[in-house]
Parts: structure tokens; C-alpha cells; sequence
């Protein structure tokens, strides 16, 4: 096992100044095709009849898959560390599409 960590290579990865502050979105939309998955990061406003691509991400289907497990594996450790992360879901959601319900404005 050490033998095989000391074989991986080490990436460095670089972070333009222009995406450090990130883009926020509330929605997102999956598709795929027999060769890509397209994951869509959509920001929708409260009231607002039209929502906007924050970032499309394009991947393989083993990269789509590592990503479910990588997210998978961080929603556990941060719900042992957090509590449980409660979603209500929409009826008549398809799957291909997360909404993440807004949270009602308060006076």
C-alpha cells in the first residue's frame, strides 16, 4: 500500500483569480448522452420566470461515477460531523433535474 501511494503522481492544481470566488447555484440539470454526462449549475432567483447557467460541467461516465462517490463519501462524513441534511423534494421530480427550494422571505 505505501509502495503504491510513493508510485502516484502528485498534481498540482491551479486556481484562476476569476474563479476563486466561485458561482453559487440553487438548481441543476443532468443529462447524458453514451459517452458524456452534462451537469448544469443553474441559479434561479425567488420570483423570477427565467434562471440562468451558472456552469456547465461535462465529464465521462467513470468521472460522473467517482464524482457520486466523492460526494457520497463527503455528504456522510459531514453529516457525522453536522447532523443529517434534510431535502424535500418536489412532486413529480424526474431525477434529472434538482431543485433546491428556496427558502421563503420573511418581513
Amino acid at each position: 500500500m505505501a509502495n503504491e501511494n510513493q508510485n502516484q503522481q502528485q498534481i498540482k492544481i491551479e486556481i484562476p483569480k476569476e474563479e476563486l470566488q466561485g458561482r453559487y447555484a440553487n438548481m441543476a440539470m443532468i443529462a447524458h448522452g453514451p459517452n458524456d454526462f452534462f451537469i448544469d449549475m443553474i441559479l434561479r432567483g425567488p420570483n423570477m420566470p427565467q434562471a440562468r447557467v451558472q456552469s456547465r460541467i461535462i465529464m465521462a461516465p467513470q468521472h460522473a461515477k467517482e464524482l457520486m462517490l466523492a460526494l457520497q463519501d463527503n455528504i456522510h462524513r459531514y453529516e457525522q460531523n453536522f447532523g443529517e441534511i434534510k431535502i424535500a423534494r418536489p412532486a413529480g421530480n424526474q431525477g434529472n433535474i434538482m431543485d433546491f427550494p428556496l427558502p421563503k422571505g420573511q418581513a
